[in-house]
């Protein structure tokens, strides 16, 4: 489902791949993401996702109420506290998201599926 916005000269349709591309920048600046992740069904496997091809690791939905619930699924760097960069990231994400689409995001779920030592 696609957000809506009515206004005056029209309606404003926002692709949830648009929000998640936005999110996915937002998310790259905080510190400590090594980048997103996306899990094997099949295999179980995680792989880390080359910047251009980040928005596989995040899924947004769009409810009835143009409420956004955005699923991050991150690869951390190792020895940094993972409740700081999850708190850095739902609240970056949350507030310009918001400010970017004029929608409101309901939840930023934030699944860590790895660490990596960087050097």
């Amino acid at each position: 489902m696609k957000g809506k916005m009515n206004t005056d000269l029209g309606q404003v349709l926002i692709s949830p791949e648009v929000i998640a591309k936005y999110a996915g920048e937002t998310a790259y600046e905080c510190f400590g993401i090594v980048g997103m992740a996306m899990v094997s069904v099949k295999d179980g496997l995680v792989k880390l996702l080359k910047k251009d091809s980040s928005t596989k690791g995040i899924n947004v939905e769009i409810d009835e109420n143009n409420e956004i619930t955005i699923d991050f699924h991150i690869i951390i760097s190792y020895g940094v506290n993972i409740e700081t960069i999850a708190e850095n990231i739902i609240s970056s994400v949350k507030y310009k998201v918001e400010e970017f689409t004029g929608l409101t995001v309901k939840k930023v779920n934030v699944y860590v599926e790895g660490v990596r030592v960087i050097d």
